[in-house]
């Protein structure tokens, strides 16, 4: 799955479209996965080569279904882009892989030129929006990715769920407590009637101001608008 977004850049979804998580903001099918075709790697790569892609954005569904969490996989897809589109940068916006090291270290292996873990909500709210996922595993995933290496580490936050300012500015200072060098913060947008309500539409002046806090607190690059989404000027956050 491709999403072109403009400027040489485009986002691809590894793994399947079916998801093991059931996450109360996201509009993929959750169940029980598909087996896995061990030819995504090259296809992903090929696609990139014939959209002559010059800076791509690699995420995934999440798979707890596997003993590796879907790992091994990226790896490969990592290693099949660099082979085909040597001058193709790379983001993988990657899941938990509930917390363990080994299946990170494979992509702290790989090297890519951005990784990003997204913490989608504030502490209070994430059992409710994010429900198989924990609020700092998330934190020690980005923490562990500095820790091994990997340059530029970047997370993402959505607004609208019930959050309070306080908290979004704690969440703020725990990204960078991680050494996170990128956020984005964006709008939730609610994907159907059967997913999480918007509590709050938050207005420009708001994420200006989350902004120039994050900007304070030391990010090298926020993102910070209703429209903003984890891929939103992606190609910039190389830089």
């Amino acid at each position: 799955m491709g999403e072109c977004w403009g400027e040489g850049t485009a986002t691809f979804m590894i793994l399947g479209n079916v998801c093991t998580r059931s996450c109360g903001f996201c509009g993929v099918k959750t169940g029980r996965p598909d087996t896995l075709d061990w030819e995504e790697p090259e296809k992903v790569a090929r696609s990139i080569k014939l959209m002559s892609i010059k800076h791509a954005v690699i995420t995934s569904v999440d798979r707890d279904d596997l003993k590796d969490m879907g790992s091994i996989m990226w790896a490969e897809t990592v290693n099949a882009i660099r082979r085909m589109n040597p001058t193709t940068t790379l983001e993988t916006l990657i899941p938990d892989f509930q917390g363990v090291e080994r299946n990170i270290d494979r992509i702290v292996e790989v090297s890519p030129e951005v990784v990003s873990h997204n913490m989608e909500t504030v502490r209070r709210l994430t059992r409710e929006v994010r429900i198989q996922a924990k609020y700092d595993r998330s934190l020690g995933v980005l923490k562990y990715l500095k820790d091994q290496g990997i340059n530029r580490t970047k997370s993402g936050i959505m607004l609208g769920l019930g959050e309070k300012e306080e908290e979004v500015i704690e969440t703020l200072e725990d990204l960078r407590e991680a050494s996170v060098d990128v956020v984005t913060i964006g709008q939730y947008l609610q994907p159907s009637k059967k997913h999480l309500p918007v509590r709050q539409f938050i207005t420009p002046d708001q994420f200006k101001k989350y902004e120039e806090i994050g900007l304070s607190l030391g990010f090298r690059h926020v993102e910070s608008g209703a429209l903003v989404r984890s891929s939103y000027k992606a190609h910039k956050h190389i830089k």
